[in-house]
């Protein structure tokens, strides 16, 4: 800022073309500006200050170039036309100044070696060897002619020795070319890469700039101060919309209409310029009244901008809207809430008919005892004891000749001993189908609680031992197993109770046993067997349950789609059974998978569930084993 008004003095002698040029090019123009307008006034005062004489001539043609190449500056369409009669007319009078000087040695000064050094930097290396040419020539070759000729006794110095300087002053003109050729030479090959690279950088700065503005996402960029570099659109719009006010680069990033956001974000800026990197979502919505208020949810990535020796330069902060997909998960999640009822309530009708089924067999069972006890009810003999008892009353006043006399009663206490008899038998009859009747009704109340406790809300975790929810889960399907001739195996290993959501697992187990049962059903093998399993597995972290059957088997390209909702492979099906129960093995942090070698060849189920249970930081994978 300071030289400002340097350049715009030097300006004001260049052409309007010559002010348009690059800022390469601009700069040689202020230099030939520069250097007319420092050697004019001291040639015009060195002028006014000595008397003039014929050796005065050189220096006022000179100026008069000085002025003249101002002149040309100032219509110039390039800067070769002015630079090269500025560069001749230095050589020329350069040159004269000699050859009328009474000292010969002018021609050995140090000054003439700018010469070539400006021609080369103003004209470049080709015009610039055409100007050091012409002086070289004339200081080598014709000032020690002249000097021989014409004034032979005017130099102490011997002519042999004279020419030879001359013809130095001529070589050393010439390396005084070179050297500003090299460095010209390197100086524009150096450009030239700093153009290149500028020019990729701004390319790339341009594909980047681009590809941040077409994303939908918020981006911005702080410095160290927390100043903002730049910004995207999106994010521009998204900040005049939530504070009020514009989003200005070099301006310090703030929230002027929500300050505890400051509070919040500060923190964070400071991690992210320590080296951190940050992810977290975050809920904006706007604090004012407004037309269009805003309610957003954010998934907030910031990072820092790493320098040259791993030094932060910054950050980048990049956000995106993340509203959709946080409603679309409510809503799947609320879908699959909804999708677990229909399950359950269909697993639920599935197990009734299977209660009603064990239900009606206990019933005909109960039916048959109260059959029975009616029976013997009917046909007790209890009835000869009130006929023997009405006798013993009719006599009671002659009961001693009436046993003794009476062929009644003498033929009474045998009865009584005949009827005592069959009365026992009848109470053994009795209490035989009483006992059994209370066995059915038993049965019927055990039956019923467990479909209430298979009803019931889950979401409750309890330690429970394994092995008894299986045998829960079997008795649900007990009627069907013993009718279908099912042999079941038991491998149960020493196994501890493990923490559990006990509607989620005999949901599972209920399902894992019906779709066994179904296999074996439509399998025609006479020996249907059902292996169950219990072991621990991972180190004892695990519990392993596996239901393998000698069933119809699964056919290898439905093994891939054996968990997916709505697919199975029963006329019947509703396609909900395998698939929630995998769901339900992913809520317990837990996995579901299935092996079969292919049709006929039956298939094993293998639910793998945490001994402890899940963990409040463990999220619950979603993949479904398949083999």
């Amino acid at each position: 800022m300071g030289y400002l008004w340097l350049t715009s003095l030097l300006d004001a002698f260049l052409s309007d073309a010559l002010r348009k040029a690059p800022p390469s090019e601009l700069h040689r123009q202020r230099v030939l500006i520069a250097a007319c307008l420092f050697a004019l006034p001291f040639g015009v005062s060195y002028l006014l200050l000595v008397p003039f004489t014929a050796a005065e001539v050189p220096t006022l043609l000179l100026s008069g170039c000085y002025a003249a190449t101002l002149l040309l500056a100032r219509r110039a369409r390039s800067l070769t036309v002015p630079a090269m009669f500025m560069c001749l007319s230095m050589v020329v009078s350069y040159v004269v100044s000699i050859f009328l000087s009474s000292h010969p040695e002018g021609g050995f000064h140090a000054s003439s070696m700018l010469i070539p050094a400006f021609a080369v930097y103003l004209l470049g290396p080709r015009l610039g060897l055409f100007v050091t040419g012409c002086l070289a020539v004339c200081l080598g070759l014709l000032h020690p002619m002249y000097r021989v000729r014409f004034t032979p006794g005017l130099t102490a110095i011997p002519l042999d020795e004279f020419t030879v300087m001359c013809a130095s002053a001529a070589v050393s003109l010439l390396g005084s070319w070179v050297l500003s050729t090299l460095h010209s030479t390197s100086r524009d090959t150096a450009h030239d890469a700093l153009e290149r690279t500028l020019a990729t950088l701004r390319e790339s700065e341009g594909k980047l700039s681009s590809l941040i503005e077409s994303s939908d996402d918020l981006v911005f960029s702080l410095d160290t101060q927390l100043r903002v570099i730049t910004a995207n659109t999106a994010m521009r719009q998204f900040y005049r919309r939530m504070q009020g006010q514009e989003l200005v680069p070099g301006r310090r990033f703030c929230f002027p209409r929500t300050p505890e956001l400051q509070l919040q974000w500060d923190p964070r800026f400071n991690r992210v310029l320590a080296g951190e990197r940050l992810r977290f979502e975050q809920e904006e919505h706007s604090e004012e009244p407004l037309e269009d208020p805003v309610h957003v949810v954010l998934d907030i990535s910031i990072s820092p901008i790493v320098g040259e020796q791993g030094r932060v330069m910054g950050l980048t902060v990049s956000a995106r809207d993340i509203t959709a997909r946080k409603l679309a998960e409510a809503r799947l999640g609320e879908m699959h809430r909804s999708l677990v009822d229909v399950s359950r309530y269909a697993g639920m009708a599935e197990v009734a008919t299977g209660v009603l089924h064990n239900v009606g067999n206990t019933l005909n069972s109960v039916n048959i005892s109260a059959g029975i006890l009616n029976e013997q009810l009917r046909h007790s003999r209890l009835s000869g004891l009130r006929k023997a008892a009405t006798l013993l009353g009719q006599h009671s006043e002659e009961l001693e000749s009436f046993l003794a006399t009476d062929a009644r009663g003498q033929r009474l206490p045998g009865y009584l001993l005949a009827l005592a008899e069959e009365l026992e038998k009848e109470r053994e009859v009795l209490r035989h189908e009483v006992g059994a009747l209370s066995e059915g009704i038993e049965h019927i109340k055990s039956i019923v609680v467990m479909q209430q406790q298979y009803a019931r809300a889950g979401g409750v975790l309890e330690r429970l031992p394994v092995p008894q929810l299986i045998e829960e889960a079997l008795r649900l399907h007990a009627g069907s197993i013993e009718r279908q001739g099912i042999h079941l195996v038991r491998e149960y290993a020493d196994v501890p109770p493990i923490l559990v959501d006990r509607h989620n697992l005999l949901q599972i187990l209920v399902n894992l046993l019906s779709n066994a049962r179904h296999a074996l059903m439509e399998s025609k093998i006479s020996d249907k067997r059902l292996r169950i399993r219990i072991r621990l597995g991972g180190g004892g972290d695990q519990l392993v349950i596996e239901f393998s059957d000698n069933g119809v088997g699964i056919a290898p390209e439905h093994l891939a789609r054996l968990f997916s909702q709505g697919f199975t492979t029963k006329k019947h099906g509703h396609g909900f059974g395998l698939h929630i129960s995998a769901l339900a093995a992913t809520e317990m942090h837990g996995r579901l998978s299935c092996s079969s070698t292919g049709l006929g060849h039956g298939a094993t189920f293998t639910l793998v569930l945490p001994v402890e249970g899940p963990r409040e930081n463990q999220r619950p994978s979603h993949s479904l084993e398949l083999s």
